[in-house]
């Protein structure tokens, strides 16, 4: 029994060791933690980049928005330029405006009539429905001409000033839909060339 005894205390005496050592090495891991500053360091500037992104991102917005302005002004102005080519022209629209005329005048007048009657419904209505279509594309380039030249006067001021060509566009747009709507009406009140007369 006397034997035994010490070995059981040596290993108890072991076992104290052992578990002094182990608290001994957690507390100094836990100094080591409480004391290094590292984390927080990287938790504090992980929201301070947040804005820096959010700021880049409303650049990239307000470049979007303005590039979009840019090109919609651009593509105003040649739409002006092209509505004044087609109102000094003429379209397709106007010869059909032009035969329905023509096609209604021939009825009225199938029942018979005078001259000067059938010269009026056939072929000065379909003369005048060419002359209102015509002015209705030249009144529209001088509008759209009109609001590309004025519209970097409202709203907010833009960082880059509008581009040459797209005002000299906007401008020959404005200039050809002006004379479209001038010839219109002078065709519209045979101004330019009158009705033709019935013989007496």
């Amino acid at each position: 029994m006397n034997p035994t005894t010490p070995a059981t205390v040596t290993d108890g005496e072991k076992t104290t060791d052992e578990t002094t050592e182990n608290t001994e090495t957690t507390e100094s891991t836990d100094r080591a933690v409480a004391e290094n500053p590292e984390p927080r360091d990287q938790d504090e500037t992980g929201p301070v980049d947040e804005p820096e992104a959010v700021e880049e991102t409303d650049d990239d917005t307000d470049t979007d928005e303005a590039t979009s302005g840019r090109l919609a002004a651009a593509s105003a102005a040649v739409v002006s330029a092209g509505l004044g080519v087609v109102g000094l022209t003429g379209a397709w629209s106007g010869r059909v405006a032009a035969e329905r005329e023509t096609l209604i005048g021939q009825i009225k007048t199938s029942s018979g009539g005078s001259a000067a009657q059938q010269i009026n419904e056939i072929y000065g209505d379909a003369w005048h429905s060419t002359a209102l279509v015509n002015g209705l594309f030249g009144l529209l380039a001088l509008l759209v001409g009109t609001y590309v030249l004025v519209r970097p006067a409202f709203g907010a001021p833009a960082r880059q000033p509008q581009a040459g060509w797209v005002r000299a566009v906007a401008r020959g747009g404005i200039a050809l839909g002006t004379l479209g709507v001038l010839i219109s009406i002078a065709m519209y009140f045979d101004l330019i060339v009158a009705l033709p007369t019935a013989g007496g």
